[in-house]
């Protein structure tokens, strides 16, 4: 991507957040819960291959209860929220895109509360735009209106994610996509899906996206 990225918005979970060890805990409970299929650590390291569609549909969870079971995790997620840690790297890569002048976005299932309170308050204050919330095929609402709300236009816009779904977010919004390769879905389900650009480590977006906006002001 050659253009001058001025917009930086980011998914939380997997992306930022290394919650993947609290989501194999909640697993168990949200399924007896809601009566979908418990998967074992075998079966999700499985379904990391697989579009959001497709795991539900091995769950067993309809759609409509999607609702109700992201609500509750949620809920679990804040009491819990001081357990859940951030990649490491996240920290300096925020501190870094904010100071080389980009403004930062987080879009997100999850709510601004828990995001500010595992991120802390330092690096929430880097963070100029949240769109928590979004229904886990919503996000794509969420982008546009954290665009309009930032007034940048489209082609200066990237959103960074880890699953399939945020890279078919991205293009339903008209916007640029970057998938990270640490969090949930594989690097060939990503990949499968043709995102803008993908990154292998944290720093690796600092190099391109950072570094780049910085050559493209110099000019």
């Amino acid at each position: 991507m050659d253009a001058q990225i001025d917009l930086v918005i980011f998914d939380f979970d997997g992306t930022l957040a290394d919650s993947t060890a609290w989501a194999i805990r909640a697993v168990r409970p949200l399924a007896e819960r809601f009566k979908f299929k418990a998967v074992t650590e075998d079966e999700i390291a499985m379904l990391r291959g697989r579009t959001s569609r497709e795991i539900m549909a091995y769950l067993g969870l309809p759609l409509w209860k999607v609702p109700l079971v992201a609500a509750h995790g949620k809920k679990m997620m804040a009491a819990e929220a001081h357990a859940i840690p951030l990649f490491s790297g996240t920290g300096d890569l925020l501190r870094a895109l904010s100071a080389a002048g980009l403004r930062l976005a987080i879009v997100s299932s999850n709510s601004e509360t828990t995001i500010r309170s595992i991120l802390g308050a330092e690096l929430a204050g880097l963070v100029d735009h949240y769109g928590c919330g979004a229904a886990i095929f919503g996000k794509a609402a969420k982008f546009k209106a954290v665009v309009k709300a930032a007034r940048i236009p489209k082609d200066r816009v990237l959103c960074i994610g880890d699953e399939t779904r945020d890279i078919e977010a991205a293009r339903e919004a008209g916007l640029a996509c970057g998938a990270v390769e640490w969090g949930y879905a594989t690097r060939r389900a990503l990949a499968d899906h043709g995102p803008t650009m993908m990154f292998s480590a944290m720093d690796e977006i600092i190099s391109r996206v950072a570094a780049s906006n910085q050559q493209v002001g110099a000019d």
